[in-house]
């Protein structure tokens, strides 16, 4: 038998999205992501960038790489359910608990729909879970 492939940490994560802008302006303006690539740049001559973005966008946040793109137009209806096969979550580490203290200010702030900050001594960690606009669970985490 072979040995196991090492995984390491994500590459990138990718969400299908109702609104790639007003998704765009949350993860932006309330996550802290900047924009690494907005549209095909200009020496894409033969379409592979515009092609992977698919009308999209890519952010990136401490190394962390998060894709938009937008929903087809048959499931501009759909809603983002963690209770339906696939993702649950999205986990994203923050340095320290004072800093979900400012994500939680910052949701207040912007009227994100939020929980409050827990703690969970058994695993080290505290955590604060908020929505996207798409509704897509994004949970904040901080050593304890």
């Amino acid at each position: 038998m072979s040995a196991p492939l090492q995984i390491g940490t994500p590459n990138h994560i990718r969400l299908t999205v109702i609104d790639v802008a007003r998704s765009r302006a949350f993860y932006t303006e309330v996550l802290g992501f900047d924009v690494a690539l907005d549209g095909p740049p200009d020496d894409d001559p033969d379409g592979q960038v515009e092609d992977l973005l698919q009308g999209g966008v890519v952010l990136v946040n401490a190394g962390v790489m998060v894709g938009l793109r937008p929903v087809d137009a048959a499931h501009a209806d759909d809603r983002f359910d963690p209770f339906r096969v696939g993702l649950d979550h999205l986990s994203f580490s923050v340095p320290s608990r004072a800093d979900l203290d400012t994500a939680l200010a910052r949701y207040d702030e912007r009227g994100v729909e939020h929980g409050p900050i827990r703690e969970v001594p058994v695993m080290g960690m505290a955590f604060l879970a908020a929505f996207d606009p798409d509704g897509i669970a994004i949970e904040l985490t901080a050593p304890l």
